[in-house]
């Protein structure tokens, strides 16, 4: 049996390499995320702790009432979060399965601009993958990522409940 008081996630990232390119990135989405690629998501900044994904404002993307609908807003705001995950899961030393168990959404203004979803979780994220390679059990992790306008208003909140699991 493998010591478990020297595990650790290891420092190179796939999914770093995989931002830092917009061409990869975009073969990416056209491949596992269409409707992303369709919407305009666009990361914005990424380093494994922080993660930035932004949603234009556009005719594809708008509601009826001139702003976001929710659903390229809550891809964006996922993405945010789903990155730092898939993030910490690409540098585990064994494999993990990650899901969303849950979401909560709370919309604060229009979305009348482009907006930035930023998740700052990633240490969080990160640590939560180790302690499930190291206890050998499923943990579960909420991870924030706030949606601001181009004037830096507040304009949507979510919460996800993201949750790993060693494979078998």
């Amino acid at each position: 049996m493998e010591n478990t008081k020297e595990l650790h996630l290891k420092k190179t990232s796939l999914v770093g390499q995989l931002v830092a390119s917009p061409l990869k990135f975009k073969l990416y989405l056209m491949q596992k995320l269409p409707l992303a690629l369709v919407a305009g998501l666009r990361v914005e900044q990424f380093n494994g702790s922080i993660s930035e994904v932004s949603v234009p404002y556009k005719f594809i993307n708008k509601n009826p009432f001139h702003s976001v609908y929710f659903a390229p807003l809550s891809m964006a705001a996922e993405l945010s979060s789903g990155l730092l995950a898939m993030d910490a899961v690409s540098r585990s030393p064994v494999p993990v399965s990650m899901l969303v168990l849950e979401m909560k959404a709370e919309f604060i203004k229009k979305a009348k601009t482009r907006i930035r979803f930023k998740s700052t979780d990633g240490d969080t994220i990160a640590e939560a993958v180790l302690q499930c390679v190291k206890g050998n059990e499923g943990r579960t992790v909420v991870v924030a990522t706030d949606g601001l306008d181009d004037d830096g208003n507040l304009v949507a909140r979510f919460w996800f409940t993201w949750t790993f699991k060693r494979k078998q």
